[in-house]
């Protein structure tokens, strides 16, 4: 297995192994605590379902904590589907293995990341405001999301993150397809990913027995609790 990877053996290739995001928070903070209580370490979490494993890692680790946005880039036709993803920064990543097999032409594409951007700005003024994002440079940067699928929204929040010259760059995940862990670990200086999943058909959602799409005042609701505990 990959060098730099932090798993938890045994819950290879299970489901149902978390409660919620806010049980998978605590315990992959317990693969983190190196981190703990270090002035220089910034926990950096994607909405929606992002947002509470994010709080509480940066909760039980005593570190700062912070909200970016990355998006998926959608296939026309089916908006559970994405063939690549965009971040806060206008960074772009394209699965073009995938562009190739769905026949998307250059001006679909675009249409597509123009769409994508817009629902970018609308979500950094619901969970920014008017906040600056923040200075990453010579940070411990960690990157925390609910799970990972195909990782392709993860690797541009990495590349976007990469450009603002921070110390060392995280991914932290509760669960994560084998696909995505091979994908993002040769990008980042760790990888942890508890629950890693190697089947044909992989879904974040099988990973935790209460799973429900958050709100926006829900993660609203986060980002306020954890500004008013600082």
């Amino acid at each position: 297995m990959l060098p730099n990877l932090i798993e938890e053996p045994a819950y290879r290739d299970k489901e149902y192994v978390f409660r919620d995001r806010l049980h998978a928070g605590e315990l992959l903070s317990k693969k983190l605590q190196k981190h703990a209580g270090k002035e220089d370490v910034l926990v950096l979490a994607i909405p929606a379902g992002g947002v509470p494993v994010g709080c509480t890692v940066a909760r039980e680790l005593r570190v700062n904590f912070d909200v970016i946005v990355v998006r998926k880039i959608q296939v026309p036709w089916n908006t559970e589907a994405g063939f690549g993803a965009l971040t806060w920064s206008g960074e772009v990543i394209l699965n073009v293995p995938l562009l190739r097999r769905l026949g998307l032409g250059k001006e679909e594409v675009g249409v597509a990341v123009h769409k994508t951007n817009a629902l970018v700005q609308e979500r950094l003024r619901k969970f920014r405001g008017d906040r600056p994002l923040p200075d990453l440079k010579g940070k411990a940067v960690i990157l925390v999301d609910d799970g990972l699928a195909s990782g392709f929204t993860m690797l541009a929040a990495v590349r976007s993150v990469r450009k603002e010259e921070p110390k060392s760059v995280t991914v932290a995940v509760p669960t994560a397809s084998l696909g995505a862990v091979g994908l993002l670990a040769p990008e980042v200086d760790e990888a942890v990913a508890l629950n890693i999943r190697s089947g044909p058909i992989f879904a974040v959602a099988d990973a935790y027995e209460r799973w429900y799409d958050l709100s926006d005042e829900e993660v609203r609701g986060f980002l306020r609790d954890r500004q008013n505990t600082k």
